[in-house]
């Protein structure tokens, strides 16, 4: 990714939340690996060990206290156009996935789309609101290959005229999975079991974000037989919203396993990558 390990370190608990994914943060590197990148093991530790022959105990982090972030009023998006460019400079393609995603077609959302759960928990295209300035979805995916299927995974960006607007979206988001538990994306696909839990800067984990939030259920296509994994993270700063979505597939699953390949990791990066890109768009320079 575009930004260093320790950013993605530090994200990772903000947008798994609570206890709606059961894993581990990590930095990017295989279990046991050394930050030089040579290969370690799990508990091995670098320096004099305790004549008792105990490791000293780490320096703890210390936590932050407030957003490492300072906004800059002048480079606040004011009208569509300002919006549409922070929104395609902030949008994860596939390079901030990893290097097995690819870009699907098309790449990217038309202008004018907007996705609205409609009154049968069914997603349709509605009308933007006012209250947004612009918003964009990059869809990318990683091929069919080796006996797994195509997983499918996007990036959306959302600049709203007010933090407010942002506020109320992500209030919005949340409200849909308690209205809608069992959703229907487009025919021949739907999500079952959704739960979601919002956290404010401070909560849970969040250290990143204004807001966080996460949602997690099962994926059903007709593409294949039975669940797969679905995940939405979702993180605000300022005026702005950016949100993550997998889809699972065949050979895939949350965390790796034996036999199947993660997606938690490259979801996380990917979200991270935005906020960092947001921030670098809107914080004062010194």
């Amino acid at each position: 990714m575009a930004y260093g390990d320790r950013r993605l370190l530090r994200a990772c608990c903000a947008v798994l939340v609570g206890g709606l994914i059961a894993t581990g943060c990590s930095d990017g590197r295989e279990d046991g690996a050394k930050p030089d990148g040579k290969g370690g093991t799990k508990g091995s530790t670098s320096g004099a060990s305790t004549p008792g022959g105990t490791a000293p105990a780490p320096t703890p982090t210390p936590t932050p206290t407030a957003l490492d972030f300072t906004p800059d009023p002048k480079r606040a998006p004011k009208n569509a156009a300002d919006a549409r460019r922070l929104a395609l400079a902030v949008v994860a393609g596939p390079d901030a996935w990893g290097p097995d995603y690819v870009k699907r077609t098309p790449h990217l959302s038309d202008p004018d789309y907007w996705p609205v759960l409609g009154d049968g928990c069914s997603w349709e295209t509605g009308t933007r609101p006012a209250t947004v300035l612009h918003s964009v979805t990059a869809y990318s995916e990683v091929p069919a290959v080796d006996g797994r299927g195509t997983l499918r995974v996007a990036a959306t960006v959302t600049v709203h005229r007010t933090e407010e607007d942002a506020d109320w979206e992500m209030a919005g988001t949340l409200e849909e999975t308690l209205r809608c538990p069992n959703q229907r994306l487009r025919d021949g696909e739907r999500i079952e079991g959704l739960i979601s839990l919002g956290n404010p800067f401070g909560l849970g984990g969040n250290y990143t974000a204004t807001d966080s939030l996460s949602e997690r259920g099962d994926y059903y296509s007709d593409e294949f037989r039975g669940k797969q994994s679905y995940g939405w993270y979702q993180s605000r700063i300022g005026q702005v919203t950016v949100a993550t979505v997998s889809k699972g597939a065949p050979g895939y699953s949350e965390e790796t396993t034996d036999t199947t390949i993660g997606t938690v990791t490259a979801q996380v990066q990917a979200l991270v990558t935005m906020l960092e890109r947001l921030k670098d768009e809107l914080e004062v320079r010194s």
